[in-house]
Order: C-alpha cells, then sequence, then structure tokens
C-alpha cells in the first residue's frame, strides 16, 4: 500500500487546556456536546434547590415554627449568602484553583449540605416538636440549640456550594466556545440562553415534583429526591472531564491590576496626556507578549485612566526598572480598569430586580395560601408551585426567543445576539417595575374579596378564599419575561466584557448584585415596618402573620415606583456605556495553528 505525507490543520484554542494541561484541540474539545453536560448539571442543581427557594418559608413557619417576618429574613439572609460567597469563589477559580475544580467541589459540597437536611427532616429528635393548642390558644415550640445549629450548618452548606456552581457553571459553560471565531460566538450567545432554559427546566420539575412531595409526602422525601438531583449534577459534570476546555489559571490577581490602575492613575494625575494615544504604554506584543497575552485597543473614554499608562519616554519604559507597577500600567490593563468602571452602573441596576424577586418568593408565596389552589375536587396546587406558571411560559419562550427573534433581529441590527445586552437588560427592568404594579393591583383585590366575605381572620389552611389563585399568575408571568430579558442579558454582559482573566468574577456581578438585593430586601421590610408603625392607627404595612390585616399593597406599590426610578437612572449610565470591541487584536496566526504530520 503506497503511503504518502499529508497536512494535517491542527487547531488549538488561545488560553484554554485539556484535563491533562495539553493545549486544547478545537475539533476535540469544547463546543456544544461539552456545554450540554455543563447545562444538564446546572438544570438538576436547579432542580434540586428551588423547591428550597420557594418553598423553605413554609418549612421555617410549619416545621421549625419561625414566626413569619424571621423566617422571610433567614431566607433571604440564605439566600443572599448564597450569591455574595459567588465572589469568593470565583476570584479562587480564576486565580488559583480553576473553574472545573471549584465547581466540581462546590458541588459536592452542595450534596453533603442537602443530605443533613434530609437527615434533620426525617428524625424527630433533630427539629421541635408539632404545635399543641392548649385554652384554644395555638403553641409552638421554636427550634433552638444544637438543633438550630444543625439547620443554620445545613443551609449554609448548600449557600456555599451553591455559590461555587453559580460562581463557575456559567464561565466554565462559556469558556467551551472560542469567542473570536464567529460561527462560536453564535454558539456562545445560544448557551446563554440556553442557560436560561435548563434553569427553568431544573425548575419546573422542582417546583412541581419536589414541592408536591414536601407538601404530601413529606419534608424528609422532598429533601430526599434533591438529594438525588444534586448527585446526578455532581456525576454529570465530573463526566465531561475528558472533554472539556480548561481555562488557564495565570496565577496571578487580575483584581490587583486593575487596583494598580486606579492606583497609578492618582499618582500620575498632575502629568499631562499625550496627544497621541499611541504615546500610551504597551508592552512588545513580537517580543515579550506571550500566547495568551490580551491586548486591547485605546478606548477615548474616561481618560482620567489613561494617566496609569503615561510613560516618560519609550526607551525609558522598556527597561524593568522603570516598570513599577503601581506607576506604570499597559493601555491593556488600562482599558480593562475602564470596563469594570463603567459596569459598576448597570451591576447596580440590577439589585432592584431582585428586591422584587425576593417578595415574589415570600410574601407572593404567603398570599397564594390564602387563596383557592384547587384545579379539581382532589388536587390543590401547593402555594410553592405558583412559580411553575412563568417558569412553564420562560420554557416555550427562551427557545423562541433564541431560534426565531434573535436571528430576526441580527438580520436587522447587524448584531450577533439580535439586540445588544443594554438594550435587553432595559426591556427587563421596565417589565419588573410592571410586574410589581400588577402585584399590588391583585393584592387589594384579594383583600376586597376577603372584606367583602368576613373572611379577615380566617385561617388559610381550613378557610381559603373564594377566589382562585391562578389571579397571582399575572404578577408571576410578567416577572419571569423579565427575567428572559434582564438576568441572561446581565450575565452574558458581564462575560462578555469583562478581562480574560476575571470571567468567573465578572459574571458574579449578577449573583452579589442579587446577594445584595435580598440583603437589602430584608433591611428594606424591617424599615417599612418601622416608618409605617403607627400610621393610621395600624401596625407597620407588613407587621404580624395575618396578611389580610396588613397592608401589602402599598408595599407593592412602592417597589414599583423604586424600580421605575431605578430604570431612569439606569437608562442614564447605559446611554453613556461604550461597549468593549467584540474582538481584541489578533496575534499572529502561526502561534495560534501548529501543523501536524501524520502518515497514512
Amino acid at each position: 500500500m503506497d503511503t504518502k505525507n499529508t497536512m494535517e490543520k491542527v487547531e488549538f484554542v488561545e488560553g484554554r487546556v485539556d484535563w491533562k494541561g495539553r493545549r486544547a484541540v478545537k475539533n476535540k474539545h469544547g463546543g456544544i456536546r461539552t456545554s450540554i453536560l455543563v447545562l444538564a448539571a446546572f438544570a438538576f442543581e436547579n432542580m434540586a434547590t428551588l423547591a428550597l427557594s420557594v418553598n423553605l418559608i413554609t418549612y421555617f413557619t410549619g416545621i421549625m415554627h419561625f414566626e413569619l417576618p424571621d423566617a422571610a429574613n433567614h431566607l433571604t439572609n440564605y439566600s443572599g449568602t448564597g450569591y455574595i460567597l459567588s465572589i469568593a469563589a470565583a476570584f479562587l477559580a480564576d486565580t488559583y484553583i480553576g473553574r472545573f475544580k471549584v465547581g466540581l467541589v462546590s458541588a459536592c459540597i452542595e450534596f453533603l449540605g442537602i443530605a443533613l437536611l434530609t437527615l434533620q427532616a426525617h428524625y424527630p429528635k433533630l427539629k421541635p416538636p408539632p404545635c399543641s393548642i392548649f385554652d384554644q390558644t395555638v403553641h409552638c415550640e421554636q427550634v433552638d440549640g444544637g438543633n438550630a445549629v444543625l439547620l443554620f450548618i445545613a443551609l449554609y452548606m448548600i449557600a456555599a456550594g451553591a455559590a461555587g456552581l453559580k460562581a463557575t457553571l456559567p464561565s466554565h459553560g462559556a469558556d467551551q466556545f472560542d469567542e473570536k471565531d464567529p460561527q462560536e460566538a453564535k454558539q456562545m450567545s445560544s448557551f446563554f440562553n440556553s442557560l436560561l432554559l435548563a434553569i427553568c427546566v431544573g425548575g419546573a420539575a422542582s417546583l412541581t415534583l419536589i414541592v408536591w412531595i414536601q407538601d404530601n409526602k413529606g419534608w424528609d422525601w422532598g429533601f430526599g429526591i434533591s438529594t438525588i438531583a444534586m448527585l446526578m449534577a455532581v456525576v454529570i459534570f465530573a463526566a465531561g472531564l475528558p472533554l472539556y476546555r480548561i481555562y488557564v489559571v495565570q496565577q496571578t490577581s487580575a483584581i490587583l491590576e486593575i487596583i494598580q490602575v486606579y492606583v497609578a492613575a492618582i499618582r500620575n494625575r498632575k502629568l499631562d496626556l499625550p496627544e497621541n494615544p499611541a504615546d500610551l504604554y504597551e508592552i512588545n506584543r513580537d517580543k515579550e507578549a506571550a500566547i495568551e497575552a490580551e491586548f486591547l485597543p485605546h478606548r477615548d473614554t474616561l481618560r482620567f485612566l489613561d494617566k496609569a499608562a503615561i510613560q516618560i519616554s519609550p526607551a525609558e519604559s522598556e527597561k524593568p526598572e522603570a516598570r513599577n507597577p503601581w506607576k506604570l500600567c499597559r493601555v491593556t490593563q488600562v482599558e480593562n480598569a475602564k470596563t469594570i468602571l463603567a459596569m459598576i452602573p448597570i451591576f447596580l441596576s440590577a439589585i432592584m430586580m431582585t428586591l422584587c424577586l425576593a417578595q415574589l418568593f415570600t410574601f407572593s408565596i404567603i398570599q397564594a395560601s390564602t387563596m383557592d389552589r384547587s384545579i379539581t375536587k382532589s388536587f390543590h396546587i401547593p402555594p410553592a408551585s405558583l412559580p411553575i406558571i412563568p417558569t412553564t411560559f420562560m420554557i416555550i419562550l427562551v427557545p423562541v426567543y433564541d431560534r426565531i427573534f434573535v436571528p430576526f433581529a441580527r438580520r436587522i441590527t447587524g448584531h450577533r445576539t439580535g439586540i445588544t445586552h443594554l438594550q435587553r437588560i432595559g426591556v427587563g427592568l421596565t417589565l419588573g417595575s410592571l410586574s410589581m404594579a400588577i402585584a399590588a393591583i391583585m393584592e387589594v383585590k384579594r383583600k376586597n374579596v376577603a372584606r367583602s366575605h368576613n373572611m379577615l381572620d380566617a385561617i388559610p389552611t381550613t378557610h381559603p378564599l373564594p377566589m382562585s389563585v391562578f389571579w397571582l399568575s399575572f404578577q408571576f408571568f410578567i416577572f419571569g419575561i423579565a427575567d428572559i430579558f434582564t438576568y441572561v442579558g446581565l450575565l452574558h454582559f458581564f462575560y462578555m466584557e469583562a478581562p480574560k482573566s476575571l470571567k468567573s468574577i465578572s459574571t458574579c456581578f449578577l449573583w452579589c448584585s442579587m446577594a445584595i438585593g435580598y440583603f437589602s430586601s430584608t433591611i428594606l421590610v424591617k424599615t417599612v415596618n418601622r416608618v409605617t408603625k403607627g400610621i393610621g392607627n395600624s401596625g407597620g404595612w407588613l407587621e404580624g402573620n395575618n396578611i389580610n390585616r396588613n397592608h401589602l399593597n402599598r408595599f407593592y406599590w412602592l417597589l414599583s415606583i423604586m424600580n421605575l426610578i431605578n430604570f431612569c437612572v439606569y437608562l442614564f449610565c447605559a446611554k453613556k456605556y461604550q461597549y468593549k470591541p467584540q474582538s481584541p487584536i489578533e496575534v499572529p496566526e502561526e502561534n495560534k495553528t501548529e501543523k501536524k504530520i501524520t502518515k497514512s
């Protein structure tokens, strides 16, 4: 058999390696097939934990016997901690350990936390006894001592594990695509939309199957199913190890480099900027830049930060002793610092959306518990399953958005995501304000029904209001549509705009804004109660356990107005924002591609 030498082109992905540390090959590692494993892991993780988010308040009040305001605050504190810890997990992932390792360890911690919660729910000695009735008064013993410690250890293990997964799974999934390749860049856009779809699919299973089991078969059975789902997430995520493109950890702190720019700009504040931006300092790409080095062109924005790159003379700046990183920074380093600074107002705008979301998972669930939840004579919807309504619509609308709207808009705008990230976020913020306004209207209607039927003091479990729970679906539906635009838009925006070495931390900007939103919800609820106490000869708007007697509708109107003001501020900041170039300056082609000779 004749043989001949053939030339086979092997394309390597810049800044990515396989699990053995070898350079990742484009046709062998990464791409859609590996991103599907990430999406499946995220779906199972959300299946395991969403039921906790929506139904824990029932567990806190009904089993652990916390009062309603305390239960709501425990839930928002738990949720907020899960988001705020994602920053620490992202820092470790980007700088020292790597995204895959942090994600795998976090998944195992979350699995153990849910398992502990299952054990406590199963054994009576680990939880307070059921409430008793004495002299027509209900007496409940609140969880305390070692059992309370066990409860909060389990909860915050879950929060810590979820934080690590939130920090790493979106960025690790996006790492499977080469953003410099136009085709893979489009696939990355679809990945972020599919991320929401995966969350919704897992959430749908959680809101129906697991919540129903918790309410009808027992909390231990419900938590047990969540434990199994979390185990599936661990196994699926770990199974993709041989196929993943793994980001190369630089072992240097990108955050420190950003801080150096701000310090250098302050130290050089009295120096005059050169007329030609080309005179600003940048390392020699041909001689000194490794293949992974990032190069960004100068942008005429936030010019005061350019002072960090002022060099005395090109010849002097090339000397190692002259490169004090706290006084002289690269143009690329300065551009990254500009991007981070410009993203802060966008980051802050997401906080109000989470304030609204927190109410849908707390007070709206309590609203639902007072209403008629029957579909047939024998089947009643659990209050915590109500978010299945927007989730179902999102499962339908996300593919429509990704497969129909985006290609259509792309032909008109020429933008690879159809509309810009900031436009998408703005639409979501508007819908968030509308959702809270509708929630206020529905609460007025619900209270009028209770008043007209003399049921203001009715016990919801035995005397639900003659008003269908589906009236609340309007506020859930509108907010679900807002989710499609705002949260996915923010996640994609932060990933694309951030420096290469800050991808995990940048996607955590979303989770961090949500954490601040949850913590702010706790503060806002207490503040509103304190400020409104005694107004109109009544307690605070949200005081007490009887939702029929308080003024939740006024609180919803307050949130709607606050969100509308937030949107106006966002609009001003978004118009001022300048996008980072879609693709950084290309390094020489021969450095990215190697040729391999094989014989056949």
